[in-house]
């Protein structure tokens, strides 16, 4: 009998959140959602993302994030805060949130890339270890964010960046 596979997926009610979280899905993972108002998303999720399981969390707070991931294979974190305010202050914050939740869960990572963290001098063909020289301060906190998932990764961690190609 296979094995129903689970993820957290934190970002959710947002566009690549929501679209992940779908695509699990459709896949048959079972599909655990944390956010601020699970109510209030649940009601506004439709019938694309019906099956969720939604919880209460702020992806600023470690205990929030670890409580539901407790048991899953996979947490998506596809956070941002809410309206992009504040992102300098939230982002390191919100990957820390994750990251302290795989190491005790033992859940791998997975984490929409972007081509914030590249500058002019990127290769028109990317490899995963073209110089990321950002040219924003956007870039440079994309760049120390996956830094920090580097480090967790070899502290025994397991993380996937997928760069979605079609950006570039």
């Amino acid at each position: 009998m296979k094995q129903i596979k689970t993820a957290l997926v934190l970002g959710a009610t947002g566009g690549i959140g929501g679209e992940t979280a779908a695509a699990l899905l459709r896949h048959g993972w079972k599909v655990v959602a944390m956010t601020r108002d699970p109510e209030r998303a649940a009601a506004a999720s439709g019938e694309r993302l019906r099956g969720i399981a939604w919880t209460h969390g702020d992806a600023m707070v470690a205990a929030d994030v670890l409580r539901p991931a407790q048991g899953v294979d996979v947490i998506v974190h596809a956070v941002n805060p809410p309206a992009y305010r504040g992102w300098g202050e939230l982002v390191l914050p919100m990957i820390d949130s994750t990251i302290a939740a795989a190491e005790a869960t033992g859940a791998r990572i997975v984490l929409p890339g972007t081509v914030y963290n590249y500058g002019a001098d990127v290769p028109v063909d990317v490899a995963e270890d073209a110089p990321q020289h950002p040219a924003t301060e956007k870039g440079r906190l994309r760049v120390e964010l996956e830094q920090r998932l580097a480090r967790a990764v070899d502290r025994g961690g397991r993380v996937l960046i997928v760069r979605f190609g079609d950006f570039f």
